[in-house]
């Protein structure tokens, strides 16, 4: 059984864990939602990047890991123009060897003004 980690996020309103570890094995989904408040931040994909990312790194250190243990990410944007902003963001926070990635533009996410979410799975120890 999984066990759901507390990473000082907000937690969502819907029925889900935003982080989970089973093991070393740790899998989170990430937003740039302010983590104390739940809004989504506003702003142009490099903030809402630069959130999602600082709340994935939360994630991860509170499962008892660094973003160094981050093997794959899977992003999803709303606009493909705003892949060359999210890279630019993306590399503040990984260097080579980079997590394995796939990055999808989809029609929208769920929060109204949301332009990036991500899914990252972690391998720690």
């Amino acid at each position: 059984m999984f066990e759901a980690v507390e990473t000082g996020i907000i937690r969502s309103k819907g029925p889900i864990s935003g982080t989970v570890r089973k093991g070393g094995l740790v899998i989170t989904a990430q937003v740039p939602k302010d983590p104390v408040t739940g809004t989504i931040v506003e702003g142009d994909i490099a903030v809402q990047t630069r959130r999602a990312l600082e709340n994935l790194r939360m994630a991860v250190e509170a499962a008892g890991g660094t973003l160094a243990d981050v093997m794959l990410c899977q992003i999803y944007l709303t606009e493909a123009s705003d892949a060359a902003g999210m890279n630019a963001v993306y590399r503040e926070f990984f260097a080579e060897p980079y997590p394995c990635r796939a990055t999808v533009v989809v029609k929208e996410l769920l929060a109204p003004g949301m332009r990036i979410e991500l899914i990252a799975t972690a391998q720690l120890g």
